[in-house]
């Protein structure tokens, strides 16, 4: 790294703008990014807490209703994470990403202030037989108003936790360390700014006008586009390249093309391109024995030179097996955020019909979320400098324990998680119906704190995992699919509970479904509850084969300074291209042996075969 004004030897050639002074990556650079996460969830989590009870009281949906249409728009919100994650990754930086969708998610807030403003804007009550009572101009209004809320704010969260990881080199053991930190600092910023916003912003909204909490909201989001654009001049920004999904394509289609081709029974054979310029640009990555179909994309056409949509590389077909072996993983993941879905729905709307009061204080439900966030915002800095030093002396992992085995605790628990809220609704119901008792609204914390513990873990193992795992040039891309299973938790958990009413109707023989109607008294959400807990405990069986099956990258990748040494380059100073991390997740023999049993014993270097041009 060069000083003040003087540009880095080589910085072309990797994927970064040029570097001009020591100022640039590393958590200086962070702080831009943590301050706008901290204002814009102010806002983001507090809507996701109270859109349930805003398009019940305002946009006259019934119960079910508004619940469905809340997981659909936290759904749309973050699949859309995905659109964000492919632009910075292939058009855009991810810097001028997070700006353009930003500016979006600005324009949707403006539109739900106007709605929120103007009665005449909104639906008049309907029959009770219609789910919803918004038609018309009213709902052309209100959808444009949350998809474009929800396309900025998917934008923003498919570009911004790669920014901040980008500040810190792999090759580097320092910076290696400080990105898992990393992760938990963001998960903290974001815990903050969803704390302030499920007290503050939704008493506001809920208690005194929701025009004037929405318009905090916008306050909040553009105040965070500021901090992260002053945040520029420090941050080593990432050259987009080419895109993510072409490449994936380009495997696939040359796959299936040379399907009746039979595979060399030498892997050097396989088309690799090992110049120096090739290393530099991101990693090389060495051949596996896993999905050995996908191998034949990198079969070398006899008789033409290799092109493009004729024969794939080595590595261009590692990084689609390495994303191939992640989809057990993202999917293992889905059914813990269809729980969490229940929270941010029924728990809030469970809220309503209990005792809200605290000494003279009412406390609107939406704002119980606040209670696992104060959890989460307790816990993280314990997490980071008491649970990680003890665990590392013992495992010797750098992490304390590994991406899986942390998405693992929070799936265990919540689990837990869900069986509790099911024993509290029992509660509730019992002495409203016998004792005509309001319980107390605290009785929701205990499901809730158990389930942001869980979310502690799962979120940040997950983002973490995705990001190191990753190709280089998929990671915004591959950092978003931590969000995709957030979306499709919600969407799943609206097709449970239109599964749900239609089978509790017709196999209960009963006039309504559980989770039919405006009155939930006469509803049973506590089933709905252990239904989600027991399929939780078999998604975690699940989880256990597909978390034993998978094999780190970082066995399988040859950091670039030891490709260098081999193809006559030189080493960056102090990087050591072993891993030496410890894993309790066992990794089974045979096709799935580590890359010292593929090139021979250790120790022994093999040489490297150069193709000729």
């Amino acid at each position: 790294m060069g000083m003040d004004g003087e540009e880095v030897p080589g910085a072309k050639e990797l994927p970064y703008q040029p570097m001009k002074n020591q100022r640039q990556g590393g958590f200086r650079a962070t702080y831009f990014i943590f301050a706008m996460m901290f204002l814009d969830n102010i806002g983001f989590v507090a809507n996701m807490a109270s859109m349930v009870l805003y398009f019940m009281y305002v946009m006259k949906f019934d119960l079910s209703g508004s619940a469905t249409t809340t997981t659909n728009y936290l759904g749309a919100t973050f699949i859309l994470t995905l659109v964000g994650g492919f632009i910075s990754d292939s058009y855009m930086t991810r810097l001028n990403t997070a700006l353009v969708f930003g500016a979006i998610e600005l324009m949707g807030y403006m539109l739900l202030i106007v709605q929120s403003h103007y009665q005449k804007l909104q639906p008049k009550p309907c029959a009770e037989t219609e789910s919803t009572c918004v038609h018309g101009s009213k709902a052309l209004l209100f959808y444009t108003s949350i998809c474009l809320v929800a396309l900025g704010g998917g934008g923003i969260r498919g570009s911004i936790p790669a920014l901040g990881a980008d500040q810190f080199d792999q090759k580097d053991p320092k910076e290696r360390k400080s990105l898992a930190s990393f992760f938990n600092w963001f998960l903290l910023s974001i815990t903050i700014g969803a704390t302030l916003g499920v007290t503050f912003v939704v008493y506001v909204s809920t208690k005194v006008r929701w025009d004037i909490g929405f318009s905090i909201s916008m306050c909040c989001a553009f105040l965070g586009l500021v901090f992260v654009a002053l945040g520029k001049p420090f941050y080593r920004v990432r050259i987009p390249g080419d895109s993510p999904l072409l490449r994936v394509l380009e495997v696939l289609v040359v796959s299936v093309k040379n399907w009746r081709k039979e595979l060399p029974s030498n892997s050097d054979e396989l088309h690799e391109i090992r110049d120096r310029k090739a290393i530099r640009k991101g990693e090389l990555i060495p051949h596996s024995v896993q999905f050995r179909f996908l191998d034949k994309a990198a079969i070398v056409p006899k008789g033409t030179d290799p092109q493009r949509w004729k024969v794939c590389t080595v590595t261009q077909v590692e990084e689609v097996k390495i994303l191939a072996r992640m989809m057990p993983i993202l999917l293992s993941t889905i059914l813990m955020n269809t729980c969490l879905a229940q929270l941010q729905t029924f728990s809030v709307q469970q809220g309503t019909l209990m005792d809200v009061n605290l000494g003279g204080f009412q406390v609107p439900p939406a704002s119980i979320p606040v209670i696992p966030l104060v959890f989460m915002s307790l816990l993280i800095p314990v997490y980071e400098f008491m649970f990680v030093p003890l665990i590392r002396r013992i495992t010797g992992h750098p992490n304390g324990i590994t991406h899986l085995q942390r998405v693992g605790v929070g799936l265990v628990l919540s689990a837990i998680s869900m069986g509790i809220a099911g024993l509290v609704e029992v509660k509730r119901k019992h002495e409203l119906l016998h004792h005509n008792h309001k319980i107390s609204l605290f009785w929701l914390s205990f499901h809730y704190a158990i389930f942001g513990i869980a979310d502690m873990f799962t979120l940040v193992g997950l983002m973490e995992f995705f990001y190191s795992e990753a190709p280089v040039g998929m990671r915004s891309l591959s950092t978003s699919f931590s969000w995709m299973s957030l979306s499709i938790g919600y969407f799943l958990s609206s097709a449970f509970v239109g599964l749900i009413n239609k089978v509790s109707r017709h196999l209960g023989k009963a006039p309504k479904g559980w989770l039919q109607g405006r009155d939930m008294n006469t509803n049973h959400v506590e089933r709905f509850y252990w239904f989600l807990a027991i399929l939780s405990v078999v998604n975690f069986v699940n989880y256990l084969f597909w978390a034993n099956w998978y094999k780190y990258k970082n066995d399988d990748v040859a950091g670039d300074d030891e490709m260098l040494l081999r193809y006559g380059g030189r080493p960056n100073n102090g990087i050591d291209s072993f891993s030496t991390s410890l894993s309790f997740v066992s990794r089974p023999q045979g096709e799935f042996s580590s890359v010292v049993q593929e090139k021979g014993q250790e120790g022994e270097r093999l040489e490297p075969k150069v193709e000729s041009k």
